[in-house]
């Protein structure tokens, strides 16, 4: 099994740490002429790859499913390097899941994806989190960069578990490099390719066998932060209030029943809860809701929202 590291040289957040990243030991190019003649670049590592291309981040789907074919080496997980863009301009390091649950079928996704689609998501986003922040720390990124997750968006289609790694918000950040040594350190180390134990494997026997689904709150998912860094569990998709379209009960056919609330919030939280379970083999998923956000949706409280046709009721609280 091998992971794949993904960069484009679209992108200075995403191609300054793959360069940081290459100028480190035992790298060898390898060879995939099929891939190759679509312009993307491979390089090995142990049990690495690392692909590079042209085109947007997004734009590449089935790196995954395109590697397994063209070398025959099954793939377990799928990493990007990618810039970060925010209203705010804050400089910052993020981590996050991909897919957009919530789009309709015939919605065409902004950023790519396809509609109802989400990757698993890659087990080792929140050991790296907590593994980012430290290495942040110890290269002075903090406070100036702010370490935190994102909510499941965007794309590109992959099957396996994914994440994205993100260097924001600005293109004076974009081209920091002291940012993109910390990205490029967070896979050395986490991928245990210095020589130590690789960080965020996933297994059964692993008594700390919680998994953090999010849903509601912001971009930025403050309260589920809250609990990835305090509590230490693993961390599935993270479904933020956009990703949770509902429509207001009085204008919903749905089913025929204008008590239920319509929309795609079922069809997006059935999708997270499947792609996450599919990523975490025996784990305990449990959703962490923030009350707060969800709260304000036509005053129903979840136990409302829970009562509509498919819908599981889910823990409020967490432990």
């Amino acid at each position: 099994m091998v992971t794949i590291v993904v960069a484009t040289t679209s992108d200075p957040a995403s191609i300054n740490p793959a360069y940081a990243l290459l100028a480190m030991p035992g790298w060898l190019p390898v060879p995939a002429p099929s891939l190759l003649q679509q312009g993307i670049k491979s390089f090995a590592n142990k049990n690495v790859r690392f692909l590079q291309h042209d085109k947007g981040i997004v734009e590449e789907d089935d790196l995954d499913r395109r590697w397994e074919e063209a070398t025959g080496e099954a793939v377990d997980e799928v990493i990007f390097f990618s810039k970060h863009t925010a209203v705010s301009n804050r400089p910052a390091l993020t981590v996050h899941p991909i897919g957009v649950p919530h789009l309709r079928e015939g919605d065409v996704p902004p950023q790519g994806g396809r509609p109802g689609w989400a990757a698993p998501p890659d087990p080792r986003i929140g050991p790296w989190l907590r593994l980012l922040k430290k290495l942040a720390q110890s290269h002075n990124l903090v406070p100036e960069f702010e370490i935190t997750l994102e909510g499941t968006h965007h794309g590109p289609i992959t099957i396996k578990p994914t994440m994205f790694l993100e260097i924001g918000s600005t293109d004076e950040y974009w081209k920091r490099q002291d940012a993109a040594k910390v990205i490029a350190l967070l896979v050395w180390e986490g991928l245990g390719l210095g020589g130590g134990a690789a960080v965020g494997n996933w297994g059964r026997e692993d008594e700390r066998n919680k998994v953090l689904l999010g849903i509601g709150g912001g971009h930025y998912a403050p309260r589920h932060m809250d609990i990835v860094m305090k509590e230490g569990v693993w961390v599935g998709h993270l479904l933020s209030g956009y990703s949770l379209p509902m429509e207001d009960p009085s204008q919903s056919k749905e089913n025929g029943n204008t008590d239920c609330i319509g929309g795609t919030w079922r069809q997006s939280i059935k999708v997270a809860i499947e792609a996450t379970k599919s990523a975490f083999p025996g784990g305990d998923v449990l959703a962490h809701l923030d009350h707060k956000n969800m709260s304000r949706v036509f005053g129903y409280s979840w136990n409302q929202l829970t009562e509509c046709p498919g819908v599981a009721c889910f823990s409020h609280k967490w432990f």
